[in-house]
């Protein structure tokens, strides 16, 4: 063990194994992402005895209640560090998902025991469920994981940035067809018991693993890696931003505003995914299994964003997402055409890879890194709170208006205004520096 912990003595840079297990525990926050609640969907509303409406407005509600957490669990990340918090919100998930698996017997307990028979009480059970494992799966544990890469990395951050989003990328769009193997194999109960199972081992190896930060080993971000010559290029902030600072500047907003699209839209979409693609004629299979060639395009996106992010303007990448935002829009308004599939797995695909792109690299490089963990939780209270609307107002538009079309073409007008806003969202670092 005092090896282990002797890891600036390490014979290659301890921010590799930092940046496998941040990957590995980003993935691990698939049970707690949409694209791992949505193939659950359909067993639990008829389990629960609730109608989609119903199903997506408790997904809704139980996301906005964690959305609201999320900028105190980035405060926590700065005060106790991405190890106590990423294994704190691993174990939290494992709970949240044994908690989930036994909703349907809770809800029917409850009902028993009271004598009324009412969907309410199915209602608030699976919200509150909703709630746990948004919170600390696709709040806590991917905010922690990412950041603790982003912390470990500088000149560096966007390549390592690349090889930790095809992996996060492959694990995502192979997720939903595992997913619904676990459930036709197992039953929907058993299945959230066995990813329950895995989130405890996944926990336990990020303990032994994570480490904070490398100056608290004598160690700086990067490592060695690279020439002198190189390591004077190091990009270093001007300005350590704080919290307040941060929210007070333009390129914030925007960038936020779009990455929250980015969760809005992927939310919406993945939750329904089955209903969308069913709506036009597609199978089950062959709606899960447009997360394939969708996941290409945004893996080769990432990959092309992460490679160049390190010497280009961010802009140009905010500009590229918002086209691909649009393009998928459009897609999603004409799905019942051939271009229209093509367009949103294009669309979506370029969307993806940019979120992967920005989500991580921007804060640190525009804010610093002492306060990430508070500016990055209002950002990912923001997605957060975005995603808990995709799927409810997704499922308004094709209960009331008859088609998921009107959802999407709504989003071009949300497009149009971030992409106006975010003509002057320069880096903040670039005033201060002149």
């Amino acid at each position: 063990m005092k090896n282990f912990t002797s890891i600036n003595k390490w014979p290659f840079f301890y921010g590799f194994v930092i940046a496998i297990v941040g990957t590995l525990g980003i993935w691990a926050s698939v049970p707690g992402q949409t694209v791992g609640v949505s193939t659950f969907t359909d067993p639990i509303k008829e389990a629960l005895g609730l109608d989609r409406p119903q199903i997506s407005l408790a997904y809704a509600l139980g996301t906005i209640g964690s959305s609201l957490l999320l900028g105190i669990a980035g405060k926590w990340f700065d005060k106790y560090g991405a190890r106590k918090v990423a294994f704190g919100a691993a174990i939290g998930l494992a709970i949240a998902l044994f908690i989930s698996s036994k909703s349907a017997d809770i809800s029917n307990s409850l009902q028993t025991f009271l004598g009324i028979q009412n969907w309410l009480f199915s209602f608030i059970v699976i919200m509150i469920c909703f709630f746990l494992i948004r919170f600390t799966g696709q709040g806590v544990l991917t905010l922690s994981s990412r950041n603790m890469i982003m912390i470990w990395f500088d000149q560096y951050r966007g390549r390592v940035n690349a090889v930790s989003s095809i992996a996060v990328s492959l694990g995502f769009s192979i997720s939903p067809l595992w997913i619904n193997l676990l459930i036709e194999g197992y039953g929907w109960q058993d299945a959230w018991l066995w990813m329950s199972i895995g989130l405890l081992v996944i926990g336990i190896l990020i303990y032994a693993t994570f480490r904070d930060s490398p100056e608290k080993y004598g160690m700086v971000p990067d490592g060695h890696i690279g020439s002198h010559k190189e390591k004077k290029k190091q990009i270093k902030p001007v300005q350590e931003f704080t919290r307040g600072q941060a929210l007070k500047t333009r390129a914030f907003w925007m960038y936020g505003l779009m990455l929250a699209f980015n969760g809005y839209f992927i939310t919406g979409l993945t939750f329904h995914i089955i209903s969308i693609f069913g709506d036009v004629g597609y199978s089950k299979q062959e709606a899960l299994s447009f997360f394939l060639p969708m996941s290409i395009v945004s893996l080769t996106v990432s990959v092309l964003g992460n490679a160049i992010s390190d010497k280009t303007k961010f802009k140009y990448l905010l500009y590229a997402m918002i086209f691909g935002s649009a393009t998928c829009s459009v897609g999603l308004a004409i799905l019942k055409y051939t271009i229209g599939f093509y367009l949103l797995i294009g669309g979506v695909g370029i969307m993806g890879g940019m979120f992967a792109v920005l989500s991580s690299v921007v804060w640190p490089r525009f804010f610093g890194r002492k306060h990430l963990g508070a500016i990055s939780g209002v950002s990912m209270q923001m997605i957060v709170f975005s995603s808990a609307l995709g799927p409810f107002m997704f499922s308004l538009s094709y209960n009331y208006l008859g088609s998921y079309s009107y959802i999407a073409l709504a989003g071009l007008v949300s497009l149009a205004l971030i992409a106006i806003g975010s003509v002057k969202a320069d880096n903040p670092q670039e005033s201060l520096e002149s």
